[in-house]
């Protein structure tokens, strides 16, 4: 059986892209980061998610000889010109700071509208394999920014993004709900064909 690696050390994420490969029939082992302690995390030092998935790809393939999937996401408004983007975790100086970035980011859009609010999660997943070929695609989930959080399940930005055609926000959504239309999950899902042909 093949292996593949996800550059996370985060347990959700790795079995989210799990459920994915199997539902695709892929006959593959995945593990997280955490199966190579000795390996550092990459810096994203990218001025693009796709950068940002392919250097920590890149990083990961060339540390353990796997094939090596990462993804970068985050949240784009429109009236900030698509900001935060890759500062999403770190918008407001320390990185994930949940908290701290939800109301920095409603301080900046208090006097927008609701009409003027439109925002998307956006995520880059990229493959690359240990003799350096990779291939990157991506995900996003359309919106509206809500004034003021709503719901507590997701994380980051999930509270105040309702999706277009929903009434409800990202952080009211049951997790298969999210999975079945987030940026991830569908940026995940298109890697799958790659992931397929690549492996042989």
């Amino acid at each position: 059986m093949q292996r593949l690696v996800l550059a996370t050390r985060n347990a959700h994420k790795v079995s989210e892209l799990r459920a994915i490969l199997a539902d695709a029939g892929l006959d593959v082992e995945l593990v997280g980061a955490d199966a190579f302690p000795e390996v550092p995390d990459t810096k994203e030092t990218g001025v693009s998610f796709a950068e940002n998935a392919s250097l920590k790809a890149h990083a990961l393939a060339q540390a353990t000889g796997l094939p090596a999937i990462a993804d970068d996401s985050g949240l784009c408004v429109d009236v900030l010109g698509g900001a935060p983007g890759i500062f999403s975790a770190r918008w407001a100086g320390r990185h994930g700071d949940d908290r701290a970035n939800l109301d920095l980011l409603l301080a900046q859009l208090a006097d927008i509208d609701s009409e003027h609010r439109a925002a998307h999660f956006a995520c880059a997943a990229a493959l690359a394999m240990p003799d350096g070929t990779e291939h990157v695609v991506e995900g996003r989930l359309d919106g509206t920014l809500r004034h003021a959080p709503e719901g507590d399940g997701g994380f980051g930005y999930d509270p105040i993004l309702q999706p277009e055609g929903e009434t409800r926000t990202c952080a009211q959504l049951t997790p298969q709900e999210k999975n079945a239309i987030s940026h991830r999950g569908r940026a995940f899902r298109a890697l799958v064909p790659v992931i397929r042909e690549a492996l042989g």
